[in-house]
Order: structure tokens, then sequence, then C-alpha cells
């Protein structure tokens, strides 16, 4: 164990700035290409909704993330400390709020998020290569509302991953970084592959199916309704767009890369993102996406429609490789905010050091690990991450307002691009949104409001350890 003396060294080592543009626009796009995109044509194409409309959600929803990433891109003017939207929220309304983001990150939803992907990718691995059940006879066992053991084959690999993830960012970011550039790219490619197959390679069953197509009739308000709730769907599979700021503290002249970054990285998610639609369109109608169901990925069922089985494996590959790289990418990410807050003395204090050798805030990723373990064993994370999901959208049109309130106050004095039309227009959209969900379903959002107010008391119980250490030479 490490003396009080080396704590007080370690304290007193910083992060390194040796992450490049190049690495910083990867790390958006790793950061938002998940798995999302490889299924939700399903659900829009049992929308009714018809072609051009799909593809017209997908551009007005990348359009509103980019309004977002406009956003946080003029926010990164404010500073270039670790931390990104948890620093944002606390210089421009405080602890209070910022420690409630953070915490709400490192109980449910980034912790969650590690859990969720961790999960999916086992399921994924399991797929091509079934993982054995060493517990499979404990699996009705339950503690209170959780079955710890049930998948436990699953569980235990996606508990083995997100250590071995977590290790590899413990040893450096840059082997962070370099791993997520391998993966990403890869990941493209494999998209673009899959695009060019279902453009110039698909056969002629679409045209042919196209009579039974469910293509509905919509018009003014339920046409708008059905497009939005759908804009929404696709929303989700732009999500992380505004995590690249974390890493501030470690990126090489943050205030000139990370707009760029942001800007070039979601640009290329929306092209990758609206062509991919489309090629699923040309190789499938509509009907026969729709009758994919819930169960299957569509992204399989193309590549299947087209090679045979080699398809299948082929994009099997590469969720499962997507997965992992969006992993890789949110543990190094979420590790930045519990290291900021405890820079603030509003999270545990070792969670502030940075180790000595490998600069990285340590403590921090092994405190998101062990809690994504117990995420993973509960198997809860769903749930959750479900009903905090809109707090996250009141914390985005915080970070929008904090925008143009330092902006108005001339703290923020450089030039911002799209400013102000993209703030605005973007606290316009997610005050729909908030809306809409709280309409649709106010017990699990009420149910989020009282999760995310759990962190109250550990607000007041940080700053009362921070008080003590105050006080205490003055006694």
């Amino acid at each position: 164990m490490p003396s009080k003396d080396d704590s007080t060294d370690q304290g007193n080592v910083s992060l390194k700035r040796v992450v490049g543009l190049g690495s910083a626009i990867f790390l958006v796009a790793g950061n938002i290409i998940g798995t999302g995109v490889f299924k939700k044509i399903v659900p829009m194409a049992a929308s009714g909704l018809s072609e051009k409309y799909i593809l017209a959600v997908w551009l007005f929803a990348g359009i509103v993330t980019m309004l977002g990433a406009f956003s946080i891109a003029g926010l990164s003017k404010l500073t270039t400390e670790a931390g990104g939207t948890f620093e944002y929220l606390r210089l421009c309304y405080g602890n209070f709020v910022s420690f409630l983001f953070g915490w709400a990150y490192f109980t449910i939803l980034g912790s969650g998020a590690i859990a969720a992907v961790g999960f999916v990718f086992s399921q994924s691995f399991n797929a091509l290569f079934p993982v054995p059940n060493p517990l499979g006879s404990l699996k009705n066992i339950s503690i209170g509302f959780v079955r710890p053991f049930a998948d436990s084959g699953i569980k235990i690999l996606a508990i083995l991953v997100i250590a071995l993830l977590t290790w590899l960012n413990y040893r450096g970011i840059k082997k962070g970084t370099r791993l997520n550039n391998i993966v990403t790219a890869s990941k493209i490619l494999g998209i673009l592959f899959l695009i060019v197959l279902g453009i110039f390679f698909s056969g002629s069953s679409h045209v042919a199916d196209q009579a039974s197509t469910p293509v509905k009739n919509l018009e003014g308000i339920s046409l708008v309704s059905v497009f939005f709730a759908m804009m929404l769907n696709a929303f989700w599979a732009y999500d992380g767009f505004s995590n690249l700021p974390a890493v501030s503290s470690e990126l090489k002249n943050p205030k000139r890369n990370i707009p760029i970054a942001i800007i070039t990285g979601v640009s290329l998610v929306l092209l990758v993102y609206v062509l991919i639609n489309y090629a699923f369109m040309r190789s499938l109608s509509l009907h026969q996406l729709t009758s994919i169901g819930e169960n299957k990925v569509a992204a399989i069922v193309v590549a299947e429609s087209i090679l045979g089985r080699a398809g299948n494996v082929i994009i099997s590959a590469l969720i499962l490789l997507s997965t992992f790289g969006f992993l890789n990418v949110v543990i190094l990410m979420y590790s930045r905010y519990y290291f900021r807050m405890a820079q603030e003395n509003l999270f545990f204090k070792k969670a502030s050091l940075v180790h000595p050798v490998y600069r990285t805030p340590f403590y921090a990723l092994l405190y998101s690990m062990i809690w994504s373990f117990v995420l993973v064993v509960s198997g809860s994370f769903d749930v959750l991450t479900d009903m905090v999901v809109f707090g996250s959208f009141v914390f985005y049109i915080l970070l929008a307002l904090g925008l143009i309130k330092k902006k108005r106050k001339g703290i923020i004095k450089e030039k911002i691009a799209a400013y102000p039309v993209a703030p605005v227009l973007f606290i316009l959209f997610m005050s729909i949104v908030l809306l809409s969900t709280f309409i649709n379903n106010p017990v699990r959002t009420l149910s989020g409001i009282a999760l995310i107010l759990t962190g109250v008391p550990f607000y007041y119980f940080f700053k009362k350890q921070n008080f003590k250490k105050i006080v205490e030479p003055y006694k």
C-alpha cells in the first residue's frame, strides 16, 4: 500500500497532453458508433414511414446532433481542464448541478453503459463462439429482485472484457486511443463494405416486394408525430457526441482541436448512417425489414441475404468489433469525469490521483470498473439507464443554456460557429424531447429523477469531508 507521502507525490502528477487531432476525431466517431445503427432500421420500417422519410429522419437527427456538437464545441473555449461536460456544468452553474451530473454518470448512465455494452459484447461473442455457463444450476436463485447467477457465462465474459480494457487504459491513454483508432477505422471500413454490398450487389427482391410494403398514408399531425418518434429513435444512435471534452487535459491544443474533432466526427457519422440505411432499404423492402423482428439484427439479415452464411459471420464479427471499440472509449472517457469530480472534492479523493508512470487516473478507472461489475452481475443496467435518460436531456439543455450565458457575459470571447442559432435550436428540440418523454412515461421519468436525486446526500457528505480537511489545520 502507498504511504501518505507517496499519495501526496502522486497527487502532484498531472495528465499528459499526448492525444492529437486524428485520434480525437476517431474518439468522437468511436463513441457514437455502437450497435444502434445496425438495428434501428427495423422499428423505422414498421412505423409506416416511406423510404424517403426514413432517410430524412436520419438526416434531421444528425442535424440536431450537429447543433449539440456546435454547442459543446463552443463550451470547449471555457477551459482546458479534464472532465468535459461535468466541468462545463460546474463553471456555469456551480458544484451542486455538476455533481448530480457526475453522480448520475457514475452510478447509472456511465457505469450502466459500460455494463450494458460489455453484456452485448458477450452475447455477440456467444453467438459466434458459445460460452459455457459454469453456474447454470444456480440461475434461479434470487437475491431480492436480482438473479446474479443467470447467464453466468456471459456475465463472467463481460466482466473479463471490462477488466481487460480498464487495464489497457490504466497503462496509458495512448494505448487506449491507438486501440480505438484501429477498431474505429476497421468498423467504418466494415460499414462501408456493407454499404457497397447493399447498394451495388443486392438482389431484385426489393422491387418485387414493394407492393406489400407497409407504408401508410400518413399526413398532417400523424406524419409529424411518427416522424418525430422515429427521430428520437435515431437520435439515440448519434448519442455520445458530447464526451470528447472529458479528455481535454490529454488533448494537444484542446481549444482548437475539440471543435474540429467534434464537428468532423459527427459529420462523418452522419454520412455513414444515412448511407447504410439507404443500403438497407436498397437490399430489402420495408415489408421485409419489418418482418425481421426485434430479436434479430437488420445488418446481419441484409448481409445474409446477399452472401449467405458468410454474410452472417462477417457482420456478426463487425458488431462484435463495434461493441468492443465502443466499450474501450466509454471506459476511457467516463473515468475522466470522476477524476475531475475528485479534484474538486466532489468524489472519493483517491480518484484524483494520477499514476506517476502511466499518467492515467488509475483510481477513477478502478472505481468505475468495480461498480460496472456490480451492475453486470445484477443485470439491472438496462432498467436503470432507461429510467434516467430524462435527466440526460435536462443536462443537454443546461449545457446549451450555459454556452449562451457565458457568451452573453463575455466570459467566452472567441467567435463560436453557428452561435446563437445552434444552441437555441438545440434547446428547442431537447425541450420537445423532454415534454414527449414525460407525457409518454411519467412514472418512469419521475423515478429516474428520484434516482438522480439520490446523489443529494452524497453531495453533502463530500462537502462535509472537504470542510473538515480545510478547518483541520486551524484546530
